[in-house]
């Protein structure tokens, strides 16, 4: 006698889950294409039909505006600056954490300069949006200097100033894309820099 094998579906997206696999897969392609991507190439990107796009979005631009959300969103940025070791010497710390600010600052400039010729009311995120929900900018001003924080707080006992100040330097400085050196025949790395920050410009 035959035996029945029981099979089972595994569990569906939910609307949640749905809309962060969209977005997700939406993010490059508006940071290459802007406002002319289209849903049908975000639907091929994210792997589903482009009706699925529909049942979680009101329209491309309920999209665009998630997308913009999702590149001002700090959660990323966050978690990249808070796995950082503090093993490493101050150098090292300091260097990872603007690589991570000036990856964050790439992708959320990426994003919103690709949508700017389509004007304010698409580019910006809806007020109740999720990512408008988690932080606010205070709060995400306020984490990202606690982070930074952290970093010199190992090394305190060495420092001149107290690690609240120092941070707020560094941030001052590196924290946007006014810190990139351009008209220099010798390259200037980040390394380079934060070696400036720590040690001054005398040899």
């Amino acid at each position: 006698m035959a035996t029945t094998t029981d099979r089972r579906r595994a569990p569906g997206m939910t609307p949640e889950q749905r809309r962060h696999t969209i977005v997700q897969a939406a993010l490059p392609l508006v940071a290459e294409l802007g406002a002319a991507v289209t849903t049908a190439k975000i639907a091929r990107a994210a792997g589903i039909g482009e009706a699925t796009i529909f049942r979680v979005f009101d329209d491309k631009n309920a999209v665009l505006r998630a997308c913009v959300a999702a590149a001002m969103d700090p959660t990323q940025v966050l978690e990249e600056l808070r796995s950082i070791s503090l093993d490493q010497p101050l150098a090292a710390r300091l260097a990872d954490a603007v690589y991570a600010l000036d990856a964050h600052m790439t992708r959320m400039g990426a994003v919103i300069g690709a949508l700017h010729a389509i004007g304010g009311a698409v580019a910006r995120p809806a007020p109740d949006s999720s990512a408008a929900r988690a932080l606010t900018r205070d709060e995400s001003v306020s984490e990202t200097r606690e982070t930074i924080v952290a970093l010199f707080e190992p090394d305190q006992a060495e420092l001149r100033l107290p690690v609240e100040a120092l941070a707020g330097a560094f941030l001052g400085l590196f924290h946007g894309r006014v810190w990139r050196l351009t008209g220099s025949d010798a390259p200037v790395t980040v390394e380079d820099l934060v070696d400036l920050f720590l040690h001054g410009a005398y040899r």
